[in-house]
């Protein structure tokens, strides 16, 4: 099959390329900076071309580019779309790119996806992705793609673009949020050294959340805090949560602090199947780091 990659020398589109060269696709890849794409190319092995070639001469386009480029870039392509074109997105959110495909594209089939892993995965062995149909033929279509990534060790779950976008609100936001609120606060007491001294597995975790989500592209989690719709509230909620703790802390109040953390145990035992394991995976997940 032949695929293009609409932003293909970005991490993402760049892993996208390598693993299906890997499957033994026909890539083409394309982005704005000719000298770097042209230096991806070769590196990985792939052809490049302009958005408008690499979208006419392929059978299947994935569109792989910034939130706030995206509509520019789907109206650009729209024209060079043919029937039988599988046209795929995976950006992290789902409802506005959704909306714009089905607005522009009027060949071809759209499902939006989304790999919910980085750049920094092997492969797609154990690893998710959501799929966003919203009527029949992105049904069958996302039933083809369920069973491929299935058959090669992926999980898989559909939901309609509002529900991933509420759930990635919590998923994403909310725990980048914290990370970047730590880091924030670790920097802020500037004890980072001496805390390296007698760290202990809770704060290693922690430590880790917040650089990994430093060590990344600030304009992409920008987009995320910025683009999803309940972000906002949910950190609004977080953030009162936060308060209310620090004040039990603050006033001494051991027993309300007791009472509140017995019952949460208890509701997320009731929730969550994988809780009785939690803290032997904390451990299993810092003796891999």
């Amino acid at each position: 099959m032949k695929i293009a990659i609409i932003g293909g020398y970005g991490k993402l589109g760049c892993w996208l390329a390598r693993f299906l060269l890997g499957e033994g696709h026909e890539v083409t890849i394309t982005g704005r900076d000719q000298k770097k794409l042209a230096e991806v190319g070769r590196q990985i092995g792939a052809g490049t071309a302009s958005n408008t070639e690499a979208t006419a001469s392929s059978d299947a386009v994935v569109i792989s580019v910034p939130i706030g480029k995206f509509e520019e870039v789907v109206q650009q392509i729209a024209p060079h779309t043919h029937a039988g074109q599988l046209i795929l997105d995976v950006t992290s959110i789902k409802e506005m790119p959704v909306q714009v495909m089905h607005r522009y594209i009027k060949n071809g089939t759209v499902l939006g996806t989304h790999p919910m892993f980085g750049p920094g995965a092997k492969g797609i062995k154990g690893q998710k992705f959501v799929l966003t149909p919203v009527n029949k033929h992105e049904s069958a279509l996302a039933e083809k793609v369920r069973q491929y990534l299935e058959d090669n060790g992926a999980g898989v779950v559909t939901m309609t673009p509002a529900e991933h976008d509420h759930i990635m609100s919590i998923v994403l936001a909310l725990s980048h949020f914290i990370a970047l609120v730590s880091a924030d606060t670790l920097l802020s007491l500037d004890k980072l050294q001496d805390t390296a001294k007698a760290d202990g597995t809770t704060y290693r975790m922690l430590l880790t959340l917040a650089e990994s989500v430093l060590s990344e592209d600030p304009d992409f989690y920008a987009s995320l805090q910025m683009h999803l719709p309940d972000a906002a509230a949910v950190e609004e909620l977080f953030s009162t949560r936060a308060a209310q703790w620090a004040e039990l802390a603050r006033r001494k109040d051991s027993r309300q602090f007791v009472q509140k953390m017995n019952h949460m145990r208890d509701e997320f035992i009731k929730r969550d199947p994988n809780f009785a394991r939690a803290y032997k995976d904390m451990y299993r997940l810092i003796d891999r780091l």
